[in-house]
């Protein structure tokens, strides 16, 4: 079962990487241009994003389809080609045609319950419903948001200039250059750990991070050593999430959505995560700005509380998906609690049960 494994870590791995890139080169971009007595210190750093938009415009007619997607198309050749890419595994291995076997006998299965719409999002609230999952991604999303990760990235350098930090631009790329550089080491927590660990201890970090910003900044305006516990823990803090809800949220997300809805259901959890980096960008400048709310470090007080409700809500009800295929997350969220997810065991797969219906229903023993 290794190459399962294998596969799932690269899955893994490659969440939130070309994020964390983009990220980097602005800032490093902005370093390079803040200086710039003329238009073109904002007019090169926009026109730059035009080149990547154009790559990913283009790339997405190249991009190879999904096996899941070819079984959908009654393609099986073409799903075990693209499964063999992906585990980097011969065509004819016993191992790839095991996982084939399971991903159709759980899409037929589905098939012969439901022709899944957007409609079909919103049914069900038990453990297995659509519609719990489907919110558990969107208020993943949203929590992800509410870190106030973004007020970093996307105000950063403005918020540093008002609490008395030198090199505002510099500390700015310092923070991106940490999330770059961190966040490997979440390629491996996310299955060393697992996703729901992760998540309840990452979020305790922020809070702890914050809340310390919060204080100190509070307690000793414009000093010298408030200027220092903000560059220092706001690094810290960028760690945690580096390390933890930046990847693991989008990981969760792309393994809790059974087949039918799978498409819709990160769909739909996508839009909240824009839809919340929107309101964020939108209200941060009225809480920080001189002439609005003017809080200063007190707004880490704010990031501080919706962390700990990041918290509380991977508590209760993010489920573990560590180490389980697509099929076997169904199994799972039906047979535990959020809270005992972490120690189910996989056991009959839906091709062994498709093949004992099968047998059953032409009298044969099994």
């Amino acid at each position: 079962m290794e190459v399962f494994s294998i596969g799932r870590r690269r899955r893994g791995w490659l969440a939130d990487v070309s994020v964390l890139q983009g990220l980097l080169l602005a800032a490093c971009v902005n370093q390079g241009t803040h200086k710039w007595d003329t238009s073109a210190s904002y007019r090169v750093p926009i026109s730059i994003q035009f080149i990547w938009a154009f790559i990913l415009a283009v790339g997405l007619f190249f991009l190879p389809e999904s096996p899941r997607w070819y079984v959908k198309e009654g393609r099986g050749e073409d799903a075990l080609a693209a499964l063999a890419r992906l585990r980097g595994q011969p065509i004819e291995s016993d191992y790839l045609r095991f996982e084939l076997s399971e991903i159709q006998a759980n899409y037929d299965y589905e098939r012969s319950i439901s022709q899944a719409g957007w409609v079909d999002c919103f049914h069900g609230l038990g453990p297995s419903g659509n519609l719990r999952r489907v919110l558990i991604g969107v208020f993943l999303q949203m929590f992800q948001q509410l870190t106030g990760v973004n007020f970093i990235f996307y105000y950063g350098t403005t918020f540093f200039q008002q609490s008395g930090v030198s090199n505002a631009f510099l500390v700015a790329l310092i923070t991106n250059l940490v999330n770059v550089v961190t966040t490997p080491i979440a390629f491996y927590g996310v299955e060393k750990f697992g996703r729901r660990k992760l998540l309840i201890w990452g979020a305790v970090w922020m809070l702890v991070c914050e809340f310390i910003v919060g204080a100190v900044g509070t307690a000793l305006p414009g000093s010298k050593a408030a200027s220092t516990v903000l560059v220092v823990f706001v690094c810290f803090y960028i760690f945690a999430f580096a390390t933890t809800w930046g990847p693991a949220a989008w990981i969760v997300i792309g393994e809790i959505y059974p087949l039918p809805i799978r498409a819709k259901g990160v769909a739909l959890a996508t839009a909240s995560n824009w839809l919340w980096n929107f309101v964020l960008g939108y209200v941060t400048p009225y809480l920080v700005d001189a002439d609005q709310a003017n809080l200063q470090a007190k707004v880490f007080f704010i990031w501080g509380t919706t962390c700990f409700c990041c918290f509380l809500f991977a508590y209760f009800f993010v489920p573990e998906t560590k180490g389980l295929s697509l099929e076997q997350v169904d199994q799972m969220l039906q047979e535990t609690t959020p809270r005992t997810s972490s120690k189910w065991i996989p056991h009959d797969t839906f091709a062994q049960n498709a093949e004992k219906l099968d047998n059953e229903k032409h009298g044969i023993e099994a």
